[in-house]
């Protein structure tokens, strides 16, 4: 197939005397849906970023600041069509809840066997005798310490969080500005190359290159291994085992021009040793599938496509389950974690039926299942537990993002807790239900809590745009009280749960480094854990991996920040980095 196209580069600076652009027609208001790259052989990676600098504001004129006032303003971006925000600025209207009841349903097997799903006054019986022995013991626990932890294996807390605000490992040291650990240069590259995959352990920072994985020390940048690949990674589970193992599809061999060479190996890597454990494949009739999405949950790697899903021990290689040729349903994807869940297909395109299933990671039996309404076609897991799941119904979003509702299950259970509304030019975030089930970027669940960003909208001042993050009650669907605010010039994106608290990016104005903050979870209230450098050299790269469409990670005070494409780059439009790191002294 054709390669994605390459990400356009900044368009050429405005002077510094001239005032901020205009925003583009439409500006402020949901934007169409772009549209999908047709369901080609071996496309398994996202799509390139629309524009570096996403989501900055232009500007003012500011002669002095380190340039003469004669010279092009580095920072100013065109704000993309898109990237809109209320009219009025101030706390959102409260979303929509609507309570709906569970649809019981056939029960699918990962060899479409009917499992039966039990009833509702046993499953409350077996929770009051058991309590939570009765999950472990459903989820394939077999005694041995398979946790595993999102976005960074021990450094990375899992989205359960706690039951009060607080407890997060991450604390603010007594200076929190932050300076530049080490930096990696765009891969020289006349084509788009997928580079997705980052990960945080104790002892390493591993980031994807261009068919390549390469640790680093965390805190010095020293290259600790390098494990070299026949073709680039398409797609890396965001989850790592307790031990430091997770997993990755990539090609066999280098993509041409004009086709790729389908996603269809799938590895189990040591981010200890730098190793691979082992490569599968899986293939219908002749044809190797492509998978699109892989995970991690407990001691399993799952991996799911328009083809069906498959799993293996994470250890071994051994195949646990794939598909059958026989099956009417299709597992298009997982979500990984503490638990595993699947998102499987039934019916004909134009009459689809997707199940939200809690599977055994062992051996794909279903612990629980939760119909979605009617034509919805696509899912996204934001979270296994708790369970929650976001869908674009009906189409409805109308601004790109793959969000319209979330819907908030009892993943014991399969009972819908309650549906939470999103309307696109409300909220942030992002989803692509399409071809990345764990697809979810700048939203967060954890704590009893969904955690969302409003849409950009203006500040106090002139040039000043800001937003806000809110929460909502995963049990009721109602907001929250409070909200955290960003400030006038800053644009806050939840990361990840960390205990009861919620970490979130901020992305700075023109003249300041972004910054990590602490929520905490209850409150809202914000505690500053880390600010960039200001300088424009460092904002210039740190403004082309914002969290709208790089992979951020977050711990022991240091902030990774890293690309999933590598490009062509100009150096007219200033130096790109495939990475950066930021550290504080405390």
């Amino acid at each position: 197939m054709t390669q994605p196209p390459p990400p356009p580069p900044n368009q050429p600076p405005q002077p510094p005397n001239q005032p901020p652009q205009a925003p583009p027609p439409g500006y402020g208001y949901p934007q169409p849906a772009p549209p999908q790259p047709p369901a080609q052989p071996g496309y398994g990676y996202p799509q390139p970023p629309a524009q570096p600098g996403y989501g900055y504001p232009q500007p003012p004129a500011q002669p002095g600041y380190g340039y003469p006032g004669a010279q092009h303003n580095p920072y100013a971006q065109p704000t993309p069509p898109g990237y809109g925000y209320p009219g009025q600025p101030g706390y959102p209207g409260q979303p929509v809840t609507v309570p709906m009841q569970p649809q019981p349903g056939k029960g699918g097997g990962r060899n479409n066997t009917a499992l039966l799903i039990v009833v509702a006054a046993v499953v409350a019986i077996a929770l009051i005798i058991g309590g939570g022995v009765w999950y472990a013991r459903s989820s394939g626990d077999d005694g041995k310490k398979h946790d595993t932890a999102s976005s960074g294996g021990k450094n990375g807390a899992g989205t359960s969080g706690g039951t009060s605000g607080g407890g997060g490992k991450e604390k603010a040291p007594a200076d929190t500005a932050a300076k530049v650990l080490f930096q990696v240069p765009m891969p020289r590259t006349d084509d788009t190359i997928g580079t997705t995959g980052s990960w945080l352990t104790d002892t390493v920072y591993a980031k994807s290159g261009i068919a390549e994985i390469v640790g680093y020390d965390p805190a010095k940048g020293t290259k600790l291994w390098t494990l070299k690949l026949p073709g680039p990674v398409c797609a890396a589970s965001s989850h790592v085992t307790s031990d430091g193992l997770t997993a990755i599809t990539f090609q066999p061999k280098m993509p041409t021009k004009d086709r790729t060479a389908g996603c269809s190996e799938v590895a189990a890597v040591d981010l200890t040793a730098g190793t691979k454990l082992w490569t599968k494949s899986i293939k219908t009739g002749d044809i190797p599938i492509t998978f699109q999405n892989v995970t991690v949950a407990q001691h399993t790697v799952a991996v799911g496509s328009s083809d069906g899903g498959a799993a293996f021990d994470i250890g071994s290689g051994k195949v646990l389950w794939q598909p059958k040729p026989d099956d009417t349903c299709y597992d298009a994807g997982y979500g990984g974690g503490t638990r595993l869940v699947a998102v499987r297909k039934c019916g004909a395109y134009d009459n689809r039926q997707l199940h939200i299933q809690t599977i055994d990671p062992k051996t794909g039996k279903v612990i629980s299942e939760y119909k979605m309404p009617a034509g919805v076609e696509y899912a996204s897991v934001v979270s296994t537990d708790p369970l929650v799941i976001a869908a674009d119904v009906g189409d409805s979003a109308g601004d790109g993002s793959g969000v319209s509702d979330y819907f908030s299950i009892d993943g014991r259970t399969g009972r819908l807790l309650a549906r939470i509304s999103a309307p696109g030019d409300t909220y942030g975030g992002h989803c692509d239900g399409i071809t990345r089930i764990e697809g979810c970027r700048q939203i967060a669940a954890g704590h009893g809590r969904l955690y969302l960003p409003t849409e950009v909208h203006d500040g106090s001042g002139q040039y000043d745009k800001t937003n806000e993050i809110v929460a909502f009650d995963l049990t009721t669907g109602k907001p929250a009280r409070g909200r955290a605010e960003a400030g006038d010039g800053y644009t806050l994106s939840p990361l990840r749960m960390d205990g009861g608290n919620l970490l979130a990016y901020m992305a700075p104005p023109w003249n300041k480094g972004g910054q990590v903050v602490s929520i905490d979870g209850d409150s809202l209230s914000t505690t500053k854990l880390l600010e960039n450098p200001g300088t424009r050299s460092v904002h210039q790269g740190e403004s082309g991996l914002l969290p709208e469409y790089a992979e951020i990670l977050f711990g022991k005070g240091r902030l990774y920040m890293s690309a999933v494409f590598a490009h062509k780059t100009d150096s007219a439009y200033g130096k790109e980095y495939l990475l950066m790191a930021f550290g504080t002294d405390g």
